[in-house]
């Protein structure tokens, strides 16, 4: 918004302290840095630069290891370094940052045309609202770990322990440093002692179990915030309404998408993209000054309706991750590279309606029908993008 008008005055509240945040790494795509870079060229190179990269996905399961490259590029970084460049960037603009300020009510801020609400799953401004929210919990518990050691694709490692299958979701986020999600079944957590055991131990069962994978390296719990990671069960977000009088819902306050399904701070970049875009789109201000609430409410209603929209199949798919590690015991009497494709493909609509034998039998076909396919339309199968070299001189792909 600043870009576009720089007489926009906005300001930011923010909880944390200037260079403290909640959370390890984060991933994004190549598809949305090029978006990004349409409206943003320095703060898309930026983030660029200071990612990590990787293309594999790599599952290890039965002692052994199965590697797909079919999701294309990505990228990883700390949320703090994200969250620096972005500050630094807006206050480059003029931006007016205010730290440490939790913001438990509208009445708590300046008056404003617009407020955007983007506190989080368990937003406060949400709250104090009617926005028809509905959260529902999973069955699974997951706790939110880093870790020293370095992967240079992005991990599964499933574990068979006395009390049920535990397994980790691993991925690099900083040149010596990557996020370690472990999560098991209900049973499985309680039958391992990690409802009642302290963080200490618990810590050092994990690194027990996942030793093979993490090589000697520690498994870390403290953010950088000073608050420790917690055991949880994931908490899904959605909203009937995004935006009531002038506070409108963004990023986790609007919406969650579970976990595995990667990816939620991109939406949540998505979200305010496509709402500057909205505002962009009308002239919110009347010529005396202030907002025209009318055309305020109908740039906001074309918001909620734009992302609303864009984010259903996202959130349909994530549902479907999320069942599927809800059930892994279904699956762990498949070889491991069965195992590993109904893993990679754990999002296919068909997949929880077929035995999972006779759907890695029609994933195995599928490639050869779909190159049969590109013959018969004459025209070449898609080919997968090169990986960018490392390094501040790649740019993104436009």
């Amino acid at each position: 918004m600043k870009l576009w008008d720089p007489t926009n005055d906005v300001i930011v509240f923010e909880r944390n302290k200037e260079g403290v945040s909640h959370g390890w790494g984060v991933t994004l795509e190549q598809e949305f840095l090029a978006t990004l870079a349409d409206l943003d060229a320095e703060s898309a190179e930026e983030l660029e630069w200071r990612s990590t990269r990787w293309r594999a996905e790599a599952v290890r399961f039965g002692g052994a290891r199965a590697v797909s490259r079919e999701n294309g590029l990505a990228y990883g970084l700390s949320r703090q370094r994200l969250v620096d460049v972005l500050a630094t960037r807006a206050r480059k603009l003029g931006v007016n940052i205010r730290y440490e300020r939790e913001v438990g009510n509208k009445s708590e801020l300046p008056g404003a045309d617009l407020i955007v609400a983007a506190d989080g799953a368990d937003s406060r401004l949400r709250e104090a609202a009617s926005f028809g929210t509905t959260v529902t919990e999973g069955r699974n518990k997951y706790i939110w770990l880093g870790t020293g050691k370095v992967f240079n694709e992005f991990n599964f490692f499933f574990e068979l322990t006395e009390a049920g299958w535990i397994w980790a979701h691993a991925y690099q986020h900083e040149p010596m440093a990557s996020t370690f999600i472990v999560e098991c079944e209900p049973q499985t957590w309680s039958g391992l002692g990690f409802d009642h055991c302290p963080p200490g131990r618990m810590l050092g069962r994990l690194e027990e179990i996942f030793a093979d994978h993490l090589a000697g390296r520690r498994l870390w719990t403290q953010f950088t915030d000073g608050t420790d990671a917690c055991w949880q069960g994931y908490r899904t977000v959605s909203n009937k309404r995004w935006h009531h009088g002038n506070v409108v819902l963004a990023g986790d306050s609007a919406h969650t998408a579970h976990f595995s399904a990667g990816l939620g701070t991109t939406r949540a970049l998505e979200d305010v993209i496509a709402l500057a875009g909205q505002l962009r789109r009308v002239d919110c201000r009347q010529a005396g000054g202030g907002a025209d609430q009318r055309v305020l409410a109908a740039a906001l209603t074309a918001y909620q309706k734009q992302r609303q929209s864009e984010f259903r199949p996202y959130a349909k798919e994530a549902r479907r991750s999320a069942q599927w590690f809800e059930n892994v015991p279904q699956y762990t009497d498949l070889t491991p590279r069965q195992f590993a494709t109904v893993l990679h493909d754990r999002r296919a609509r068909l997949l929880p309606q077929l035995p999972p034998r006779l759907f890695c039998v029609l994933h195995d076909l599928r490639h050869p029908m779909e190159v049969m396919d590109s013959l018969r339309a004459d025209r070449p199968p898609a080919a997968t993008p090169a990986a960018l070299p490392p390094g501040r001189d790649s740019r993104v792909s436009r």
